[in-house]
């Protein structure tokens, strides 16, 4: 934790999909430029969290609260959701979807926005793909482009949901050398598998298993 600044709370959070229980009783704070690491078995409620936590799924009960003990979710996030949950037959390009980021960060000069998606791609060496249409790259490309997009706004927030599924040991290792460097720069909240990995860069780490539980690093 780099900071006693609460920027989110959960309190008293459950979730249920008609009479089966996905959450119970989740408490939960994040704070200003906190890695939270969140792991768990499948199925445990990961997704479910993060989605809560985005204002993307209600909770059946219990409050979130966010910055000043607001109700109304922070508008500057960048969100990296699971592959799985993506349509790739949706006839778009890497560089539209890597800039499509960009809505309502407030960049509208048309040069900035070139730059800046130019950049993101070059620094998920995706350049030369700029051109495909989502469906004719691979697992790993499109995953990389998932992370240009969540991160070519600069956002406060930053969730990442298995950020490195798909992708090879280079551009893991890439992934979490860029959270080190935006480490202080934001707030990050990151689903992965891979605990002994994420421990290196984590400020705190919870396992999600209907509830969560906070792990010491």
């Amino acid at each position: 934790m780099l900071s006693n600044d609460l920027y989110l709370s959960l309190s008293g959070v459950s979730l249920f999909y008609g009479r089966r229980n996905i959450l119970s009783d989740v408490n939960l704070s994040l704070y200003r430029g906190d890695i939270l690491a969140v792991t768990g078995p499948n199925g445990g409620g990961k997704t479910s969290l993060v989605r809560i936590m985005l204002g993307l799924l209600a909770p059946t009960s219990g409050s979130v609260r966010y910055l000043n003990g607001g109700e109304k979710t922070p508008a500057d996030v960048g969100y990296l959701p699971q592959k799985n949950s993506m349509d790739m037959r949706f006839p778009i390009t890497l560089e539209e979807m890597v800039e499509s980021g960009l809505v309502g960060c407030g960049v509208t000069d048309a040069a900035a926005r070139r730059s800046r998606v130019a950049d993101a791609l070059e620094v998920m060496e995706l350049t030369h793909l700029r051109k495909r249409q989502i469906g004719e790259v691979s697992g790993g490309q499109f995953q990389r482009a998932l992370m240009a997009r969540a991160l070519i706004g600069e956002p406060e927030l930053l969730v990442l949901d298995e950020p490195t599924s798909y992708m090879d040991a280079y551009f893991e290792e890439k992934v979490f050398d860029i959270l080190k460097g935006v480490s202080g720069k934001c707030t990050v909240v990151m689903v992965s598998h891979a605990v002994d990995k994420v421990r290196r860069i984590a400020s705190r780490l919870v396992s999600v298993n209907r509830t969560v539980t906070e792990i010491p690093l």
